[in-house]
């Protein structure tokens, strides 16, 4: 068998232990990341589950203040929990039959509880009409109608000597035993979520404890196999190769002599065959030495005309300077190609001061110089000077201003380059052409303003990254201007909140403070 042929089948045994073992672990990170993606329902659903409990508690606590406000967030996370539990694997649905049972439950007791408070409530407004003394102790009463339903009872039998069958009576106690119950059910429901949960995860951690023991299985298995059969492969080839290496050094001492040994003992794989081509190459040794010497002479060529390939740096270098003095020196005389070349190097040069300059902009440190400003002049006047520096003729502006007049205490140079950063940008966003609106409304101790425009829009993972310095989606962007953006508004005590959406447009909001702090 051919040296070949032997290496490839150790290889191919290796990579077959190799193979088994990554289809099981396929199949086993399959089933994993299926039952990860149950855990991650599951842990939705303890959280939810967690959250109506929270929400429980403040709707019997705080009611009848916030009671509307709990109950809309009770009905939320149920709906939330039912759309989960509804949207389980077919394979899953037994383990969540009996939670969907208890959130069946619970809403048919909460719904008993609103239906009673809605009674309740009915009932005291009758007593408060026809009793001043129960109307003077109302809202005492009907505040402990979720949080204390039976002092309600005592107080109102010990002061006002209600009757035990009394409609209010009644249907405080029927509260209590619906508060005790629904709490009873939401003790459940945190219990069967806590299971479900328990149980995915012991689940996952079963694949992954199967997965860890194939690795120690068939890992060591295709080592021993692996490293075995190319061991003997090696020490076989290494032993025949020795031999040949003593007759090379024999060769390259000038003796041609021929191997002595039979070369049919060296087996028939390519080892063999090289030992038995070297006997027939010793004639050839001298025309080889003669085609040494002739690549020795060309490298020796090659070395010399890169040495003076790397002396030709330096007359270059002075060209490029050279063209730097011409910029200054070119007149109306000169060739068009010449004058163009010279305008790229100036072009690239001041790109190159805009980079800097961006960046001292950045770097600058200077605190905000504070005075009145009359914002709807401010805006106009940045917007005509963007107008003026680039084409906006296609970009439609909307100005718009709640009352018309806002004044607010800021620095007018720092304001200016926030608003000029943010219209260069959108317009950059829209490709010179869209509607671009700013809005302002002047509130309490703040005013709140939103550039706008109708551009591309931008995904989620550059919405994070976008006011990060040097960040950029431009081609030739140095990623400074929204960070500059974010640092004035910083600096003037205020906040910047970014929302887009692709191919819709972006939406920059701005909170800044009415009066200098």
């Amino acid at each position: 068998m051919s040296l070949k042929k032997k290496i490839i089948l150790s290889l191919f045994v290796s990579a077959f232990i190799i193979a088994l073992l990554s289809f099981f672990l396929y199949l086993n990170f399959l089933e994993i990341k299926k039952e990860t993606v149950f855990l991650e329902m599951t842990d939705s659903i303890r959280s939810k589950s967690l959250q109506i409990r929270r929400h429980e508690k403040n709707y019997f606590l705080y009611a009848p203040e916030h009671a509307s406000e709990e109950a809309r967030a009770i009905y939320q996370y149920l709906s939330e929990l039912d759309a989960i539990l509804n949207g389980m694997r077919q394979d899953v649905a037994d383990r969540t039959q009996s939670l969907q049972t208890l959130v069946s439950e619970y809403r048919g007791r909460f719904i008993a509880i609103e239906t009673l408070v809605d009674s309740l409530a009915e009932e005291s407004q009758k007593l408060k009409t026809s009793s001043p003394a129960y109307r003077r102790v109302s809202r005492l009463i009907e505040a402990n109608f979720l949080d204390k339903p039976l002092e309600d009872v005592q107080y109102l039998q010990a002061f006002f000597t209600f009757p035990p069958d009394h409609r209010l009576l009644q249907g405080l106690r029927e509260i209590d035993a619906e508060i005790i119950a629904i709490r009873k059910t939401g003790e459940n429901i945190l219990a069967a979520s806590k299971d479900l949960d328990k149980a995915a995860r012991d689940k996952v951690d079963g694949f992954i404890e199967i997965s860890r023991a194939a690795i120690l299985i068939f890992f060591p298995l295709f080592l021993v196999v692996g490293f075995s059969t190319m061991l003997f492969i090696i020490s076989n080839v290494v032993k025949r190769l020795q031999l040949l290496t003593d007759l090379i050094e024999r060769t390259g001492t000038g003796d041609f002599v021929p191997f002595a040994k039979p070369l049919t003992a060296w087996g028939t794989d390519e080892v063999g065959s090289l030992i038995r081509k070297f006997n027939d190459m010793e004639e050839q040794l001298v025309l080889r030495e003669q085609e040494l010497l002739r690549s020795k002479k060309l490298a020796a060529i090659g070395t010399f005309a890169s040495g003076v390939a790397h002396e030709l740096n330096n007359p270059l270098n002075n060209i490029y300077t050279t063209a730097q003095r011409l910029m200054k020196k070119s007149g109306d005389d000169t060739p068009p190609f010449l004058r163009k070349g010279l305008d790229d190097i100036f072009g690239q040069t001041m790109r190159v001061k805009s980079i800097v300059s961006d960046l001292l902009e950045f770097a600058r440190g200077r605190e905000p110089h504070y005075r009145a400003i009359e914002l709807k002049s401010l805006i106009n006047g940045v917007f005509q000077h963007v107008a003026n520096a680039r084409d906006m003729s296609a970009v439609a502006f909307h100005l718009e201003l709640v009352p018309e007049e806002i004044v607010l205490y800021a620095d007018t140079e720092q304001l200016e380059q926030v608003f000029i950063n943010l219209m260069v940008n959108a317009a950059d966003a829209m490709s010179g052409a869209g509607d671009l609106s700013i809005r302002a409304a002047e509130q309490e101790h703040v005013v709140r303003i939103t550039v706008s425009d109708s551009g591309k829009g931008m995904p989620a993972a550059t919405l994070e990254k976008i006011f990060e310095p040097f960040f950029t989606t431009k081609d030739k962007g140095t990623g400074l201007g929204l960070a500059i953006v974010f640092n004035l508004i910083q600096k003037h005590q205020g906040s910047i909140m970014v929302e887009s959406v692709e191919s819709k447009g972006t939406t920059f909001v701005i909170t800044l403070p009415k009066e200098a702090p």
